[in-house]
């Protein structure tokens, strides 16, 4: 071997060593959150959703569709080209006064994604929030589409109940809920998502989790129930850590549910008997491909699912402000309104940030991803 080609392999390397060191010392941010142990661990270990080391779902529920792979999926976004996949325009939002808002009356405002603030049965509670521009571990990935970053940790009110229903990055993100943890009084969320909160210096007496069937109760009649969820969690390359689900709000006058993020499946009917039915439902019904068929729902399969849950509405979820699937950004919208004709349901397709009052079956919304500029220019602003 020449001397040259010893140099340049030494070169190379010592820059792999450099990289890897690199990339180890990256991965050791807190914003990889952390894995379950101790106490918390021995309580995931006695969960019968938790098998072999990692949870399951109830039905089988493979990551991808037969033939395909990450490395297979990676490769063929790689080399083919997608139309649409982000507005042309900034979306048109209303951005309503969150603090202003009566407790009284329950209420929800979509925050874009699956991202909500809700006022229900007096209290004001706070799910998934993400209010970064991008929803993963570096800045360039998973950009908001423009114009629905619409607010920030200083503009929530104080929260009564922040609740996460898995620790995707689009669902659970250090710099938003590290900054509000000021404002949170308690925090509901899966088996095993408290360990990233409790690294992030959330108090351990802060935290509350639980297994599917279980639910958190309060004292102005309000009951907050883990659902489950057909999914996956996962913050890195290591799967099933902590568990994933949906919540129930339950007063003695109204049932909401939000699904988090599902594919498809008996749990639907399963909850319809147990709570007898829902006055709104907000599910899953973006990011879907035919590659991963079981994790995340089509259209048609969420309006199916608001047919089994006997749901008075449905709210659309995981669309309308991140792409993570490769299908037009529009696309959802329209299928699930062909989807939704002539169904027992109201379909409510609100802007982000547009107030929504809970049982005004008055209560009319735009098809506002039709016309986006038309919809902006009729006037977006500051409500209350």
């Amino acid at each position: 071997m020449t001397l040259p080609v010893r140099r340049i392999l030494i070169c190379l390397a010592t820059l792999v060593v450099l990289l890897s060191l690199g990339a180890c010392a990256y991965l050791q941010h807190p914003k990889f959150g952390a894995y379950p142990e101790g106490e918390r661990l021995e309580q995931i270990q006695c969960s019968p959703h938790h098998v072999d080391g990692e949870f399951r779902n109830l039905i089988d529920t493979p990551r991808f569709s037969d033939g395909n792979s990450m490395f297979s999926i990676f490769a063929g976004d790689l080399f083919k080209r997608f139309e649409n996949l982000r507005p042309a325009l900034p979306i048109p939002t209303v951005k309503t006064d969150l603090k202003a808002l009566d407790t009284r009356q329950d209420t929800i405002v979509w925050l874009g994604h699956s991202s909500y603030f809700v006022l229900f049965a007096g209290k004001r509670i706070l799910i998934d929030p993400v209010f970064s521009p991008f929803a993963a571990p570096v800045w360039f990935s998973t950009q908001a589409f423009d114009g629905t970053s619409l607010y920030t940790a200083d503009e929530m009110p104080e929260i009564d109940i922040l609740l996460i229903t898995h620790d995707h990055w689009d669902h659970l993100d250090h710099a938003t809920v590290t900054a509000l943890e000021g404002k949170v009084r308690q925090v509901f969320a899966p088996l095993g998502v408290g360990a990233h909160l409790e690294r992030w210096g959330y108090a351990h007496e802060k935290v509350h989790e639980a297994d599917w069937h279980e639910k958190l109760e309060l004292p102005s009649d309000l009951a907050i129930h883990l659902v489950p969820a057909r999914h996956y969690s996962g913050r890195w390359l290591t799967r099933n850590k902590s568990l994933w689900g949906g919540f129930v709000l339950e007063s003695p006058t109204r049932r909401i549910l939000f699904s988090g993020d599902t594919g498809y499946g008996p749990h639907f009917k399963e909850l319809a008997q147990r709570f007898g039915g829902f006055d709104l439902a907000a599910l899953d019904m973006g990011q879907y491909d035919p590659r991963w068929p079981y994790l995340h729902m089509t259209p048609e399969e969420a309006a199916q699912a608001a047919v089994d849950l006997q749901t008075k509405a449905l709210l659309p979820a995981h669309i309308g402000r991140f792409n993570i699937a490769r299908h037009a950004w529009t696309e959802p919208f329209e299928r699930i309104s062909t989807a939704s004709e002539g169904k027992s349901y109201r379909l409510i397709t609100p802007l982000i940030g547009e107030r929504l009052s809970v049982g005004d079956d008055g209560q009319r919304f735009a098809r506002w991803w039709q016309n986006p500029e038309r919809v902006a220019s009729a006037g977006t602003g500051e409500r209350q």
